[in-house]
């Protein structure tokens, strides 16, 4: 869903792959398909240098498919001293 005040574009994305790799200017693809030159001109960028765009993978936590065993070990020692502390902390009150 489109946020307030834009409308969505709903546009294939086969076609502007082959337009924008064609040569087309920024301009007539704005006329011939009604979007904006900014619009084309981010897409010709992201088609041109993808590593770019993909180079620091996923936000966010890492999943668990992703983990390997260094990192669960990691976790667990971290986990280990969170307790620890923890139950320092309930003893000394």
């Amino acid at each position: 869903m489109a946020s307030k005040g834009k409308s969505s574009i709903n546009i294939q994305k086969n076609w502007r792959l082959e337009d924008l790799r064609n040569g087309e200017s920024t301009y007539s693809l704005a006329r011939k398909y009604n979007i904006s030159r900014g619009t084309i001109s981010n897409w010709q960028l992201k088609i041109k240098n993808p590593e770019k765009y993909l180079k620091f993978g996923k936000r966010g936590r890492p999943k668990e498919k992703d983990l390997t065993t260094e990192d669960y070990k990691e976790r667990y020692e971290i986990l280990k001293k969170y307790q620890a502390f923890l139950k320092a902390q309930r003893e000394r009150k």
